[in-house]
């Protein structure tokens, strides 16, 4: 097991990074996915690649995670991928403005490209890491970028015309 953690430790963090935007958070539920990993190893009949059982593993830590803090005020991802966005920017009103609508142009695409994005922009992943974690090839990956890519263009186009 450390060596499976060894080797993919750096991808489920990213993946979670990216759904959660907080690097605490992202390291406390990276050990809980291999705790889990661990607990549950016998479950793993390799019907699918190992990166993506953890992805999957991963997944449901962080729907364990959102679920318990429900009680508290959660603030959903698009919302909080928003707020890190203008914190990071400089006090330029126009960049700010056009990366917000950007992101909300990118919450109107289907689900699917929507993950490849948020994968691909803020889990800084390769499309073979997208590839595994999604269980999809690398191509499928690429081309769902690609296309969304020039769906996302277009919405922008529209925004500025209007």
């Amino acid at each position: 097991m450390e060596q499976l953690y060894k080797e993919y430790s750096k991808l489920v963090y990213n993946y979670l990074k990216s759904l959660c935007n907080n690097k605490e958070i992202a390291e406390e539920l990276t050990q809980e996915t291999f705790y889990r990993a661990i607990r549950n190893v016998n479950r793993f009949n390799g019907d699918c690649k190992v990166s993506t059982w953890l992805c999957q593993i991963a997944k449901n830590e962080w729907r364990r995670y959102l679920s318990k803090e429900k009680t508290k005020k959660v603030i959903p991802i698009e919302e909080e991928i928003l707020l890190s966005v203008e914190e990071n920017l400089q006090e330029n009103v126009e960049d700010r403005s056009e990366i917000i609508n950007m992101y909300k142009q990118i919450h109107k695409l289907d689900e699917k490209t929507k993950e490849v994005f948020y994968l691909r922009l803020k889990g800084d992943l390769s499309f073979k890491e997208i590839a595994e974690i999604l269980g999809k090839t690398e191509e499928w990956t690429r081309i769902t970028f690609y296309r969304g890519k020039i769906k996302l263009k277009e919405l922008l186009m529209g925004r500025e015309s209007n």
